[in-house]
């Protein structure tokens, strides 16, 4: 039995927690929403205060949004990394620009923390169910510590490499095309809609066809049903697909799909749909063609 916690309890990260806990591990869950933490100590969890159980851990994951807040719960004010053990190994599973997870990895290491860059994919259901995709990269002994939480959490591990930065590459790769995905299947929806096309029929007809993608079969339906709960939000895409447009331009590489879709996404928030489900761009599309979409027939 290894001593885990799990910074960030959201729709990832609560599976992620869920899934380590099942597996048979100690496991802490926090979180900066309190009842996240109930509901998960009510489940199983294990109780402590962060400040008591983190000298005693084998693994810390932080499964929050962003750079700012890895970076937070790492080294900020009540940082974990001087109070973990040495030989105790970070999980760091947000999306965050390579240099970043570079610069983590060399501070945990004068600490003699294992630092594991580790980004996810795979959606709030297969977090759950301990399927997730791992893109992970890190020294030999980072992946050795890691272990008990990989086959905790993840169908799929990719080891990228021996350094940091890798994992998080590839995560900007993958968000990419995931980003473009969701807005172009909002697009195609939306455009189906003017000649016709209910929103039914074209997940119906679509998710048979050559033009399907994972986003569309998993996004479009939301749509359908008109329910925007926020399993992965709108707000989530103009951090990530900038953070694919400014790897892009230390690369010199032109990216004229991303920098578009990230305009959608742009306009949603502005639109205040920041924090519904990320299918919501959809309702860009449709106001701008003053279409009506599911669930909006009364509004």
């Amino acid at each position: 039995m290894t001593k885990i916690a799990v910074f960030g309890l959201g729709a990832m990260g609560y599976g992620v927690a869920s899934s380590i806990l099942r597996a048979g591990h100690t496991t802490y869950g926090f979180d900066v929403v309190a009842e996240q933490m109930a509901r998960f100590r009510e489940e199983g969890g294990a109780e402590g205060a962060i400040i008591d159980v983190t000298p005693e851990l084998d693994a810390a994951v932080v499964v929050v949004l962003n750079a700012a807040q890895t970076e937070s719960v790492l080294f900020g004010e009540a940082g974990l990394v001087p109070h973990l053990r040495k030989g105790a190994v970070v999980l760091a599973c947000a999306t965050v620009p390579p240099d970043f997870a570079r610069r983590m990895e060399r501070q945990c290491a004068q600490l003699g923390v294992h630092y594991l860059d580790a980004p996810i994919s795979g959606g709030a259901g297969k977090a759950a169910l301990g399927q997730l995709s791992v893109m992970a990269s890190g020294t030999a002994d980072a992946f050795s510590a890691a272990k008990p939480v990989l086959d905790a959490v993840a169908e799929t591990v990719f080891a990228l490499g021996d350094t940091a930065g890798a994992g998080s590459a590839m995560k900007a790769v993958n968000q990419l095309l995931a980003g473009v995905h969701i807005a172009t299947m909002a697009e195609a929806l939306t455009f189906g809609m003017t000649q016709g096309v209910t929103p039914d029929k074209f997940v119906e007809v679509i998710s048979k066809c050559a033009g399907t993608s994972w986003m569309l079969e998993n996004r479009a339906p939301h749509i359908v049903d008109g329910d925007y709960t926020p399993l992965s939000s709108v707000n989530i895409w103009p951090k990530d697909l900038g953070i694919v447009l400014d790897i892009a331009k230390s690369a010199q590489f032109s990216a004229p799909i991303t920098a578009a879709a990230l305009q959608q996404f742009i306009a949603a928030a502005g639109m205040g749909l920041g924090a519904e489900d990320d299918a919501a761009v959809a309702k860009v599309y449709a106001r701008n063609a003053q279409l009506t979409l599911p669930g909006e027939e009364g509004a």
